[in-house]
Parts: structure tokens; sequence; C-alpha cells
């Protein structure tokens, strides 16, 4: 919430390309980063298509008027979460996993270099948050974004995520590759103060 500018620091700063986010408005931030949230999205009569075309909203006029590069913007957001079939579909009427890709459309439509999201696996199946976790590691290599999540699914993260932040109560946080925070222990020291063991072998 404080690196989206929702909430103040309680402490330091933080920067975007070398430039720092105090100060900036909400239309400037939105230029900056996209930010997909991990409440459920319910908005009646609002097709695919129409969801993920307000992430062009930074960058159009006061009228919200799309142009002819606007819309090849939004569709190919679309094609890239696998949803172009379904562009014209009740965004209400699709499953968890597809709203949810349908909100990481939107995002990839804003056009930001950097995308961040609370949980983007909450409130999905296992077969969804596989595959979720999966988009937005191709995602990431492909659009040579800077995609940032949250997640308590350690598991998944192992398996796709390029960094780490292992955080840990009341002491700094942890970074590196998963590979290297692996050998070096770190799972091991962090989940050790809490009420079980942690075995890296079996989670």
């Amino acid at each position: 919430r404080t690196i989206a500018g929702l909430q103040p620091a309680l402490g330091g700063s933080i920067s975007i390309h070398n430039k720092q986010i105090d100060g900036k408005n909400a239309a400037q931030l939105a230029k900056n980063m996209s930010v997909v949230l991990t409440d459920s999205i319910s908005m009646p009569n609002t097709s695919v298509w129409d969801i993920v075309s307000y992430g062009r909203h930074p960058h159009t006029n006061w009228l919200g008027i799309l142009s002819e590069s606007d819309s090849k913007i939004i569709s190919n957001a679309i094609k890239k979460v696998g949803l172009s079939e379904l562009k014209n579909r009740n965004l209400n009427t699709r499953s968890d996993g597809e709203k949810q890709r349908a909100m990481i459309a939107k995002a990839l439509a804003q056009d930001t270099d950097f995308i961040m999201l609370d949980e983007p696996t909450a409130h999905l199946d296992l077969p969804n948050r596989i595959a979720i976790m999966k988009l937005l590691r191709d995602l990431a290599h492909s659009t040579r974004k800077s995609i940032l999540l949250s997640t308590h699914e350690l598991d998944l993260a192992l398996q796709v995520a390029d960094r780490i932040w292992l955080m840990q109560k009341n002491a700094p946080m942890l970074c590196g590759t998963p590979e290297d925070l692996v050998l070096q222990g770190s799972f091991q020291k962090v989940f050790s103060t809490q009420a079980f063991d942690f075995d890296i072998n079996t989670g």
C-alpha cells in the first residue's frame, strides 16, 4: 500500500527511476505503476474489453476517448493473457481465474514499467493459482516489465520468482534468488522462529 501511494510511509522513501513518488498525485503515479488488488471484482454489464480499456485512462484526454493506438494496446493486452475469444463477454459471467487475467490485462494496457499485485492468487483454486503465477513470470520476461507481488504461496514463488523478499518478524527482510535463499538456509531461519519446523523439501 505504501509503494502504491495508497498510504504514507512510516519512514524512508520510495523512488521509481530514481524519482521519489512523494508529492505525486494519482494521475502521475498511474503513469509509473499499475496495481492489481486482491478484492474480488464485480462490475455488472461490463465486458472484458471494457475493464481492460480502463487501463488506458491515464493516457487519454479528459473525455476518455480511445484512439486507434489505444485499441491496439488493449487488444494486445487481452491477447497476452489468453482472453481474446472472451473479450466481449460479460466480466461477471467469467470464472475467478478469467477475472484475474482480465485485471492483469488492464495493468498491461496501462503500459507502466512497474506492475504490483497484492495476493494475485487469492480466491483461486490450485490449477488457476499455478496458471496465474506462470503467466506473471512469462509476462515479466516477455514484456521486460518489473512485476512485484505479495504472496503466501511460498511453493509457487520458489518455482517462478526471479527474486524473493522474505519477510521475518522484528528483523530485516532477506532478499535473493530462490536458489540463493535455499542454499543460505534463509527459509529454515525464518520459519524456525515460528511454532513449527520448515523443511524446504516438503514445505
